[in-house]
């Protein structure tokens, strides 16, 4: 098994990381997104496997709560296990930033990133209705939650 490590996005990362967001969803988030959670001091990560960038993910966290605004893993890394310790690794820094819980959205239709929660232990508490754009019309998103305290 390969050893996944992390380091704090940048804006010097963005290309890159835009790279593999456009080859992962069909309605990317853009630069400006990601350069917003940046500067908004987000726990913004990269996952390298080896010295090769296979994903990143964005947590905020505030008053005891967090929320994983994103996580990605680029499509030919899918499936080796990165999504679930990139998901471990932003859990961690949510309990260092004081939250209790992390809640999250999720594309109705994902069922591979819903399985990646349901498997680390998220729990499904909620649905909002139209919520993503989707290549026609608007998708429901399922909003899980996952609690960080024992």
């Amino acid at each position: 098994m390969s050893v996944l490590t992390f380091r704090r996005m940048q804006e010097a990362d963005l290309d890159t990381v835009l790279t593999i967001e456009f080859s992962a969803f069909s309605h990317p988030w853009t630069r400006a997104i990601f350069l917003d959670c940046i500067k908004s001091g987000h726990e913004c990560w990269l996952a390298f496997d080896d010295h090769q960038q296979v994903g990143h993910g964005v947590l905020s966290a505030a008053a005891g709560e967090s929320h994983l605004l994103n996580i990605t893993i680029k499509p030919e890394s899918q499936g080796k296990g990165f999504g679930h310790r990139l998901l471990e690794h932003l859990m961690d820094q949510a309990k260092t930033r004081d939250a209790e819980v992390t809640f999250l959205e999720v594309r109705e239709s994902n069922r591979n990133a819903a399985g990646l929660y349901e498997s680390f232990g998220f729990n499904e508490i909620g649905r909002r209705r139209n919520y993503y754009p989707a290549t026609v019309g608007r998708e429901d998103a399922l909003v899980m939650a996952y609690s960080l305290v024992d």
